[in-house]
């Protein structure tokens, strides 16, 4: 009889033990995937930071569906070549729904694979119009305006505000930023500014005399800049140590402190389009707070959008009383959360309704907000 029971009780604890996780320990997998090393880990890990913030919160109030939210945590360098792999990881190690990534040539590199596999996905940053506007995508959300909203107030700015007649349209190839320079090449056209100059330029190149030569050449009143933060502050660099004084002005991807650090005084005067801003609404100045508390620094750039993010993906879950993909589309589409950006649902598109961007200007070293 011994014999038996300790036969009895060692099968109970292999069973435990191999299904101990869905038994006891079941966990809610949120992956949070971006660029947490290279140039650009700047975007992505104030990501890391609000989900961790978030996470944490939700779990010390009994989790999600009484189950507490684990974080998977995953690097796409912002690499369109990297950001596959990193998606396969992710799914293969269980996450229920992503937030990530932050660029839109990785985003769209990874989106296949979420897809494929039912898993939701939703961005802080990713603004390529393509990922909500064709339809490919229906598991894709974000909590970012995309790219022809802020081509659109780029161009309303420049030629209400800034007076421009002439502009010249640089860009770094890529998903976001061409994308970017396409969309403002077709809107100052249409509105009756003359594109004197629209160029690629090969991001990561040590010396971009060539181009700001052209730019010098064309004599344009703007430069728009369809791309990141460090091709920019090289160009813009470049052209003030030129002594050329021609009004320079960059989407969200420079709207960043980076740029700021690395162009130093050449980033006086600078303008980007970014998030509206947000700081003043109650969850955000609790969120930054808790950055503060925890980081023991203010948050970075996308910090809001993450967080927001985060909230939603988690909130759809809950209201949805399941990880079921439908259940949690239906959610986000039709339930309102209240997040940092406001109380936000999302379109049929996976837009996040109500928010926008705003114009900024680098002034005394920040990015001072501009009003029409």
């Amino acid at each position: 009889m011994k014999q038996f029971r300790r036969f009895f009780v060692l099968c109970v604890v292999t069973l435990f033990v191999m299904t101990g996780t869905a038994i006891s320990s079941e966990t809610i997998k949120l992956g949070v995937a971006g660029a947490h090393t290279g140039d650009l880990a700047s975007y992505g890990l104030p990501s890391v930071k609000a989900a961790e913030l978030v996470v944490k919160n939700i779990n010390a109030r009994g989790g999600v569906l009484g189950k507490q939210v684990q974080l998977l945590v995953e690097d796409d360098v912002c690499k369109p070549e990297v950001a596959g792999n990193t998606a396969t990881k992710l799914v293969s190690d269980g996450a229920d729904v992503v937030l990530g990534h932050i660029c839109s040539g990785a985003t769209k590199a990874a989106m296949g694979i979420y897809k494929d596999s039912g898993i939701v996905v939703m961005s802080p940053s990713a603004t390529n119009p393509d990922l909500t506007l064709t339809g490919e995508y229906p598991n894709f959300f974000r909590t970012i305006a995309h790219d022809a909203v802020q081509a659109q107030l780029q161009i309303k700015f420049a030629t209400q505000v800034l007076d421009v007649k002439t502009v010249a349209v640089l860009h770094d190839k890529g998903d976001y930023g061409k994308g970017q320079a396409e969309l403002a090449q077709k809107y100052f056209t249409e509105a009756g500014v003359k594109v004197v100059l629209f160029e690629g330029v090969t991001p990561g190149a040590v010396d971009y005399s060539a181009i700001v030569t052209k730019v010098g050449r064309s004599k344009p009143d703007l430069v728009i800049w369809g791309g990141y933060h460090p091709e920019a502050s090289k160009i813009v660099t470049l052209m003030r140590k030129k002594r050329m004084d021609t009004l320079f002005m960059g989407g969200d991807g420079v709207k960043d402190d980076t740029f700021i650090k690395v162009a130093g005084k050449y980033a006086e005067g600078v303008y980007a389009t970014g998030p509206m801003d947000i700081s003043g609404t109650p969850l955000a100045i609790q969120a930054k707070k808790e950055h503060q508390d925890a980081y023991g620094s203010d948050p970075g750039a996308f910090f809001d959008n993450a967080y927001a993010a985060a909230l939603a993906l988690l909130n759809a879950i809950e209201k949805a009383g399941s990880k079921d993909y439908d259940a949690i589309v239906n959610a986000l589409r039709n339930e309102y959360v209240d997040t940092t950006l406001g109380k936000i649902k999302f379109d049929e598109n996976g837009d996040a309704t109500g928010i926008g961007f705003s114009v900024y200007r680098v002034e005394d070293g920040v990015f001072a907000e501009k009003k029409m």
